[in-house]
């Protein structure tokens, strides 16, 4: 099923929420799949939204942790004039890397937004009953499921109970297979703090240690809520020879919603 255009903001100018789709969406084709299901399910949902499109530069995060302060200062104040011309407010991103430079970094030079991750819009939605839960349905054709807690979204902004309501919305009566190491005592994926664009030795990759994680708990379905986590535990499922899915949370709400 293909996915309904996202409108711009200069195509509806009254939108009340901004879904910024962030680098990994625009360009790399595994991630273009969590920013297709986000737009089905605020479609779905009949939320009131809008995107920048080609107006939206990158956050500037990753250019920040690895030292480049020019740089992200020169992005961030391209953004925050771009943000302030069409009087944006709230924001919704499924990357906790640009929610966090969205929220905090912007903050410090005079960008001040409410801005959300996906799964806390998406748990709100499921509340007011405008996105469907599935009580006392078996899990679908992934079975059980195993949640990786991003970092920073975990361990330095403190969401850590709004992606499982969305993932057991999801699942139904099926439970989710927590990893020993989850909320804020969460492993890093091994792409935070640039790390992402780093080479680092196959032999001791972070990706295959905590990929071993989630396989241990027999879950066939590993979920996540970063594009960035989601590439990482991707490769540390394939390293260690298994082939467990591995999808954003909003993949597996839109799969349970058959949208």
């Amino acid at each position: 099923m293909s996915t309904p255009a996202a409108p711009t903001c200069q195509e509806n100018p009254s939108f009340e929420i901004l879904y910024w789709v962030g680098c990994a969406a625009a360009y790399d084709r595994r991630a273009q799949r969590i920013a297709r299901a986000m737009v089905r399910l605020l479609q779905h949902a009949k939320v009131n939204f809008a995107i920048l499109g080609k107006e939206e530069k990158c956050t500037g995060d990753s250019a920040r942790r690895l030292g480049d302060e020019f740089l992200f200062q020169e992005l961030a104040t391209a953004n925050i004039a771009t943000l302030a011309k069409y009087n944006v407010k709230r924001i919704v991103a499924h990357c906790p890397h640009c929610v966090n430079a969205l929220l905090k970094d912007y903050a410090q030079f005079g960008g001040s937004y409410e801005v959300v991750h996906h799964s806390q819009l998406l748990a709100d939605l499921i509340r007011a009953g405008r996105l469907p839960a599935f009580p006392g349905v078996a899990a679908g054709p992934g079975g059980a499921v195993t949640y990786h807690d991003p970092c920073y979204l975990a361990r330095v902004n403190g969401i850590h109970e709004a992606p499982r309501e969305v993932l057991q919305a999801a699942l139904g009566g099926a439970s989710l297979c927590e990893m020993k190491r989850n909320r804020a005592g969460t492993s890093c994926c091994g792409a935070g703090g640039g790390r992402m664009w780093m080479e680092e030795n196959p032999q001791q990759r972070v990706s295959t240690e905590r990929a071993k994680e989630a396989l241990a708990t027999g879950a066939k379905t590993v979920a996540t809520g970063c594009p960035f986590c989601l590439t990482m535990m991707a490769d540390g499922v394939a390293a260690n020879g298994a082939e467990t899915r591995v999808l954003d949370l909003a993949e597996l709400l839109v799969e349970r919603l058959g949208l």
